[in-house]
């Protein structure tokens, strides 16, 4: 039997569940699932204007409280923080590592970034539109598989650093590398993909994306218990959290993640295998523990997915509050004078009122509301001055009426816009690096 924990379901997730399931959760591996479409493009952003950056920006301070837990607890990390520039992040890992005095074997997966094969005509999986119509073209991603991440494993590494890999195989290639399964058996390779799936969004399978007040009460969200699996070498797992954390494993949120995201249930495909869910049982045993099994797959597809990432102009915001007597109808006076002046200069343009009934400092203990509204204003430019015009004109409310207007914010940024395409599968070159700390 195998454990493996997830510490990490989103790059903005919170940092201590992962340091908690390495105190106490006896894991062999960890995962930390950081990775998301725009997140990469974004990274690619930053590394345009550093060779250095791209990474995941939370790498170090996610990282550096896990290092010394890794080696005293002999658990192998696996983790897609490498994002657009895993080399750097391998790097990063490394001194932070020799720094702590570590002696530590860093695997860095490459060649997800797919750029220079991209076809300009391919077409895109959301409209069938050319990429070339979609303008400037400022990434290309493709999701590698457990393939890609096994030679990093099979070097024995501590610690495997990727780019773009489908989530699920953060937890494949562990679960192949530790039972020596054949990757091309896809009944094997179709559960642990299912296992997969249910932990890499963390604290969603424990109940975090469950809870609904009145209708799925979930206590102890304040202190969520991350998952782990216990796995068997025929893949049966036991889905559990730890002892005395909040959230809860039941069959109904294992059947929400299961589903989470899954267009074919009969047909998910990943770049491991083509997964059927189908057959799954879910069985509760109690005491927030559930076992999985009787998932299955097969061949794995021909083709890879690719994320691009293309640039999609400016958006300009700007937010002003109306509170007390006739605040609607100073709310919506503002909107018009703004809209007058402003919409006819937008390829998109959006004007919406927010609120109704603000709760103060208090609100937990049945404050009474007070009525206020947020006027947002948002408009999507080909320049970042004309995007920018927007929160200047929004400001300019304060007192160019109508009364009582304040709190203005306002922000003006460059877009990135996301779709995906297919490349055959040989025009993807992953690669492995090894990097050894030197404590």
């Amino acid at each position: 039997m195998v454990r493996i924990g997830c510490g990490a379901g989103f790059g903005g997730d919170r940092l201590e569940p992962a340091v908690r399931l390495l105190e106490e959760g006896g894991l062999d591996y960890l995962v930390l699932e950081c990775l998301a479409e725009r997140t990469i493009a974004l990274g690619q952003k930053r590394r345009l204007h550093d060779p250095e950056a791209g990474y995941d920006p939370l790498l170090e301070r996610r990282l550096r409280p896990l290092l010394p837990l890794l080696r005293v607890k002999g658990t192998r990390l696996v983790t897609n923080m490498g994002s657009a520039n895993p080399l750097a992040a391998g790097r990063l890992t490394a001194r932070m590592a020799g720094e702590m005095g570590l002696d530590l074997t860093i695997a860095v997966v490459t060649g997800d970034d797919v750029l220079s094969e991209l076809d300009p005509e391919a077409p895109s999986m959301e409209d069938g539109r050319p990429l070339s119509g979609y303008g400037r073209i400022l990434s290309a991603n493709a999701y590698l598989g457990a393939d890609a991440i096994l030679p990093g494993m099979e070097a024995g590494a501590d610690i495997v650093i990727t780019g773009r890999v489908a989530d699920p195989s953060l937890v494949v290639a562990p679960l192949a590398h530790h039972f020596g399964w054949d990757l091309a058996d896809a009944a094997r390779i179709g559960q642990a993909t299912a296992i997969g799936h249910l932990l890499e969004c963390g604290g969603q399978v424990t109940g975090g994306y469950f809870a609904d007040p009145g209708r799925k009460e979930v206590e102890g969200l304040e202190d969520l218990g991350f998952p782990f699996a216990e796995v068997e070498p025929d893949g049966r797992c036991v889905l559990g959290k730890l002892p005395g954390t909040g959230g809860l494993i039941t069959a109904g949120t294992v059947k929400e993640q299961l589903l989470y995201e899954v267009t074919d249930p009969g047909g998910y495909l990943t770049p491991d295998v083509t997964a059927d869910f189908r057959a799954i049982r879910i069985r509760p045993l109690g005491g927030d523990r559930v076992e999985v099994s009787g998932g299955t797959g097969r061949t794995r597809p021909d083709t890879l997915k690719v994320s691009v990432g293309y640039h999609a102009g400016y958006v300009g915001e700007g937010e002003i509050s109306y509170c007390g007597a006739n605040a609607l109808a100073r709310a919506r006076q503002a909107g018009a004078v703004l809209h007058r002046r402003l919409a006819h200069g937008f390829s998109e343009f959006r004007i919406e009122c927010l609120g109704g009934e603000a709760y103060r400092y208090g609100f937990l203990e049945g404050a009474e509301p007070t009525r206020e509204y947020r006027l947002r204003v948002a408009g999507r430019a080909t320049t970042l001055a004309e995007a920018e015009e927007i929160g200047r004109e929004v400001e300019a409310m304060l007192t160019n009426g109508p009364a009582g207007g304040g709190g203005t914010r306002r922000h003006a940024q460059e877009t990135v816009g996301i779709v995906s395409t297919l490349l055959p599968r040989g025009k993807a070159r992953p690669g492995v690096t090894l990097i050894r700390t030197a404590p």
